[in-house]
């Protein structure tokens, strides 16, 4: 971006300057910004912004950071009771993943001015959201393979854009993010087409996760347009490049092609193809649903909120002795105690 940086920004870097300059330079500060967004050039850390763009981007990169690392919990509840090694072996490096996406995440919501300790502490005292489809349970096997397929395919629906964003730091972790996530979707569906092709007890068992997933993966893009708090101006800043109904849209016609595929129904009584809109139709959401598991009253909230201040609290000692290591690394000017080089 070819615009002044947040270091001389003259509406704080010139003491003493008159309202109406103050004023000037705040609108010349927001022509550059926005001629910058309108060309689709990225913003980057030290770029003048508009403190309500880094708010915004603030709020949702820490809730798609809350939402990887709080997502680890419905499939590390299967590591230890997979079918085989290998499924094990897959599910081990997928939850791993979302770890790494977290890292990735909240090191881009730092290049804001926040801390990672900030952000946690919001997640940990209800402060700040995570992703809705995260507090329903795993219930069996098959909950797995429907997380990879819907879930994960409802994640790379609303990030893919994402690769796009405005702001540098989180356009650019959204490549790798995607990445990985793609090979967390084909797990997810190779999981569902062997259950599906299986014994008569294994298809129902799939049939009956992807009944359960289906209208939480939904609820996943946000509410509907009409009552999205913060869609039609992260869209007019170029944070996102489709509403939420656009990307939800997109995903009931990725889905239902691939569900026939698999050999699995949605549960939709009213999914059918409109030869007019070129898509299909599906039924209503229940909102009330979602607008509940948001106040923290749906089926696992508790309990994700519960191990995650657990397990912040037991990783303590890790985070301590890190700290200690780089104050001795600093002090010995990347020496050891004997003097010689640290290799």
């Amino acid at each position: 971006m070819t615009a002044v940086t947040a270091g001389t920004a003259g509406t704080t870097g010139v003491p003493g300057a008159s309202d109406a300059t103050a004023a000037a330079e705040q609108a010349a500060y927001e022509a550059v910004f926005d001629a910058a967004v309108a060309a689709d050039e990225r913003i980057e850390p030290r770029d003048w912004m508009p403190e309500a763009y880094r708010a915004s981007l603030v709020r949702q990169i820490a809730q798609h950071a809350h939402s990887e690392i709080i997502g680890m919990q419905p499939e590390a509840n299967w590591i230890t009771r997979a079918p085989s090694l290998r499924r094990k072996a897959i599910l081990m490096a997928k939850v791993q993943d979302e770890a790494g996406h977290g890292l990735y995440l909240y090191s881009a919501a730092e290049t804001l001015g926040t801390s990672r300790d900030e952000l946690l502490d919001k997640l940990h005292s209800g402060r700040q959201k995570y992703s809705s489809i995260f507090n329903y349970p795993t219930l069996t096997w098959a909950d797995v393979g429907a997380i990879g397929w819907l879930v994960d395919g409802a994640a790379i629906t609303n990030q893919v854009p994402l690769c796009r964003c405005s702001y540098g730091p989180y356009a650019r972790a959204m490549v790798r993010v995607c990445k990985e996530e793609s090979f967390h979707q084909r797990q997810g569906y190779e999981a569902l087409l062997a259950l599906s092709r299986g014994t008569e007890a294994q298809h129902a068992m799939a049939q009956d996760a992807v009944d359960r997933w289906w209208w939480p993966s939904l609820m996943m893009f946000g509410p509907p347009d009409d009552e999205s708090a913060h869609s039609a101006q992260s869209m007019a800043w170029k944070i996102k490049r489709h509403s939420n109904d656009e990307l939800r849209q997109r995903f009931v016609d990725i889905a239902v092609p691939q569900a026939e595929a698999l050999g699995l129904t949605l549960p939709d009584p009213d999914l059918r193809w409109n030869e007019e809109r070129g898509h299909y139709d599906f039924g209503a959401i229940d909102w009330a649903e979602f607008r509940d598991v948001l106040k923290g009253n749906g089926p696992c909230n508790d309990q994700r909120l519960s191990r995650r201040r657990q397990a912040h609290e037991d990783g303590a000692w890790v985070r301590e002795a890190a700290a200690a290591h780089a104050r001795k690394h600093q002090d010995t000017g990347g020496h050891g105690g004997d003097g010689k080089a640290q290799e």
